[in-house]
Order: C-alpha cells, then sequence, then structure tokens
C-alpha cells in the first residue's frame, strides 16, 4: 500500500531555502525624486539601477518584502515565451511584427545572460537548453517546422526530436517526440532577484519594504505618490507590479488578470533516477493550454513541476494533487516520491497575452509579462527606464504600444478563473483525444 503523503511538506518556496527574501535596509523617504518606481521585482529594479547609474534620483516601493512576488517564485526558465504562435501574431498584426517579437524575445534572453555575467550575480545560471513535447504525431511535425522556422530567421539552435530518441532528452514516453531550443537555461530566481537586490543598493536605489503606495496624483508637472511612509514628490512614475497590481494603479489592474502559477519540487532523488528522467539536464515544457513546465532543481537532485492553479482564494491542497497527478503522468517512476514543496505566485495575463510598455496620462507601465518575466521583466524594466529619460533610440520595444483592452465586468478580483482554467483543461482533453498517437 502507498503511504507517502501527497501533499508538500512545506508551502513555502524551494527557492527560499538558499536565499530568503526579507526586508531591504531601513532608508528614511526623501520628500522628492526624479523618478518613483510601483515593484521591486525584477522590473523595477531593472529600470531603477538603469535611472541611478545615469544620475537620476530613484525611490523604489513595494507592498512587500522586496522580490517577495513573482520574482522569487517562478520557475527560473529563461524561455522569454510568447503565448500566441508566430502564425497568431501574423494574423493578428503582421508578419513583420511577429518577427520583430521574436527578434526582441532573442535580444532580450542575450541582455539577461550578459546582465548576470557584467555584474557578477552568480544564481546558478546554466544555458541547459529546453525540450518542449509533443502531444502527438500531427503536432509533432508542426513543432519541428516551426525549428526549422526559427533557425532559420534567427540562428538560433533548434531542432526536432522524433519519438525514437526521446528518451536522449527526457525520460518519458509520455510525447510523441519533440524540439529542441539552445538558447533558453535556468536559474535559481531568489538568488537571481537576490543579486540584482544587491547591485541597485550599491548604486544608491533606495528600496523601501512593506509600503505599499495608495494613490498617484498628479501635483501640476510633477506627481504627488501617497505611500504607507508617508508622501514623496516625483518627476516621473513607473509601475511595475505585474501580477500583484493593486489599487494604487486602477487603470492597469483592470487590465491584467493575477493568474495563479503553482509549483512543486520533490525530495532528493538518486543520482541514477535524475539520470534517467532528465539526462541532459534541460528545461522541459509541453504544447498544451494548461501545460506543464519542469526541469531538475540547480543542484540536479530534484524534480521540480510547475502548472497554471484553478485557485483565487486560499491555499486548496487540490491545485498541489493535480500538479502531482501530472508528474507521476510524466514519470511513473515518481508515484511513491514525497513533495518538498508547493507554493504558488501570481503570474498577469491580459487579453492579448503580450507584455506591455506604456504610458497613460504622464505614468509609464512596464508590466503583463504572461508568465515569462524571468526575461521579460528586467528588459521591458530597462527599456522603461530608456524612455523615461528620452532614449528612444536605445529604448526602443515592439511592446511600446496602445494598452492592453480592459478585462470586461472585472476590477481586481479574478473570480472568473476556476470557470476559465477548466475551460482550458477542456480544451486539453479533447485536443489529447484528437491526436495522432
Amino acid at each position: 500500500m502507498n503511504t507517502q503523503p501527497r501533499s508538500a511538506e512545506k508551502t513555502t518556496p524551494y527557492w527560499w531555502e538558499a536565499a530568503p527574501v526579507g526586508p531591504a535596509p531601513d532608508q528614511s523617504l526623501a520628500s522628492s525624486v526624479d523618478v518613483a518606481i510601483l515593484g521591486a521585482g525584477y522590473a523595477g529594479l531593472s529600470a531603477a539601477l538603469t535611472l541611478v547609474r545615469a544620475g537620476r534620483s530613484v525611490a523604489v516601493f513595494d507592498a512587500m518584502n522586496p522580490g517577495e512576488g513573482a520574482s522569487s517564485r517562478n520557475g527560473g526558465i529563461t524561455s522569454g515565451g510568447i503565448r500566441p504562435s508566430f502564425a497568431t501574431l501574423t494574423r493578428k498584426f503582421s508578419e513583420k511584427t511577429a518577427l520583430e517579437i521574436e527578434a526582441e524575445g532573442k535580444r532580450a534572453r542575450e541582455f539577461l545572460y550578459d546582465f548576470l555575467q557584467d555584474e557578477g550575480i552568480n544564481c546558478d545560471f546554466k544555458l541547459t537548453g529546453l525540450f518542449r513535447g509533443a502531444l502527438g504525431y500531427d503536432q509533432y511535425d508542426d513543432m519541428a517546422r516551426s525549428a526549422e522556422g526559427l533557425a532559420r530567421r534567427l540562428g538560433v539552435e533548434s531542432y526536432a526530436v522524433p519519438h525514437a530518441e526521446q528518451r536522449d532528452y527526457i525520460g518519458t514516453d509520455f510525447y510523441r517526440g519533440g524540439v529542441v531550443r539552445k538558447d533558453i537555461g535556468g536559474l535559481h530566481p531568489a538568488k537571481f532577484h537576490a543579486g540584482l537586490l544587491r547591485v541597485a543598493l550599491a548604486a544608491g536605489v533606495a528600496v523601501h519594504s512593506h509600503t505599499p503606495v495608495s494613490t498617484i496624483a498628479r501635483d501640476g508637472a510633477r506627481f504627488e505618490v501617497t505611500s504607507a511612509a508617508g508622501k514623496i514628490t516625483a518627476q516621473q512614475v513607473l509601475v511595475c507590479t505585474n501580477g500583484y497590481t493593486d489599487s494604487a494603479a486602477p487603470f492597469l489592474r483592470r487590465r491584467l488578470v493575477p493568474v495563479r502559477s503553482r509549483i512543486i519540487v520533490t525530495e532528493e532523488l538518486a543520482p541514477d533516477l535524475m539520470a534517467r528522467l532528465m539526462p541532459k539536464g534541460m528545461m522541459m515544457g509541453e504544447n498544451r493550454q494548461l501545460g506543464f513546465y519542469y526541469r531538475p532543481t540547480p543542484d540536479g537532485t530534484r524534480v521540480l513541476l510547475g502548472g497554471r492553479d484553478s485557485s483565487w482564494v486560499g491555499d486548496p491542497v487540490a491545485p498541489t494533487l493535480r500538479l502531482r497527478d501530472g508528474l507521476v503522468e510524466l514519470f511513473p517512476e515518481l508515484k511513491d516520491v514525497r513533495l518538498a514543496h508547493s507554493w504558488f505566485g501570481n503570474v498577469a495575463m491580459n487579453r492579448d497575452m503580450l507584455p506591455r510598455l506604456f504610458e497613460r496620462d504622464g505614468v509609464v507601465y512596464a508590466s503583463g509579462f504572461c508568465g515569462s518575466g524571468v526575461v521579460w521583466a528586467p528588459w521591458l524594466g530597462r527599456n522603461a527606464a530608456l524612455r523615461l529619460m528620452g532614449d528612444k533610440s536605445h529604448g526602443r520595444t515592439v511592446f511600446d504600444f496602445r494598452p492592453p483592452a480592459a478585462v470586461p465586468f472585472y476590477n481586481g478580483t479574478p473570480w472568473f478563473i476556476p470557470a476559465l482554467i477548466r475551460g482550458f483543461g477542456l480544451q486539453d482533453r479533447f485536443a489529447f483525444w484528437r491526436a495522432r498517437r
């Protein structure tokens, strides 16, 4: 009889074991700064560092500890993925725009990798490559053509892996082949944020922990920002709150839906088992609406697996059990393995599922990373800073266009998420049933 517990031993992020989050050093609130930034995650700190090094004074506000949101809760995969396919982007915008989005993803990843090296941030980064599994042979054919197109257009090493060779990459027979992209890797997200925070503080960025902002109001040519620590005036304001946007930014709040992304991590596994499951140590994904993303932990001793969470209040056990069932479906050898951690963090989705950098009423927003913030948040944070400084040539991004459309009947409470997740789940089951396996 299986006596192993199905839920996890801890409900805190695995990443916090090596890099616990905590408050920034206390700093007095200035009466006036050049730029006030809401959100001390990857985007807000990347912007702040760029601004301070250019001679601007900056105050960053966070309602929690810096990085306590998605920046220390994600899977640490440097995918820079865009949810709409290249074909969908071409139909909705144009082939030129689709090509620009694809090319910008490459530049954003390269920026991240260079930044880690240049700033000496040790966050266990490895350029492992990513394997994405196909549910059926028809899907495999489409994915193989896409991989060929990507290699041709961008010069990225990207290729198909037929089913007969799949076990060289992943220890499961669940997929019917897949594709590999070699310019994607993995890092320790909490160590990355800790390093970014260290560099920003050393450069002179003022970071105010547990200091929620209540209002942003125009005061002539400047803004008055009211926070839990008092009021401050700023020449410019940047909002980088993403999946943790609250009533301080009501315009953005109506356009970004916080969706929980749940992650589980196993107990330590035997080296020979890890070698069978993930022989190349790659990052992993799959082509489903509610697809899983998974990887070995940086030390190569555990499996981490994540996916969307249908809950929006509390911390129910059902989403953890769903991920555990998915883990066992992929790797039956893990049916009796204990889970060490299960936690969630908010990703921010919008109606067209594209990141955004835009301005409204003088306030600049960099948000809506749609689950790929490890790459897009630092990149768009930097670009937002360049935009604030008027450097349009270096701060140009294809995502600098109109704001996302408002979500009907939504004002910050994602009551519709359970039904939406169930709908995606039905689509996945139907697609699996139709797949040529």
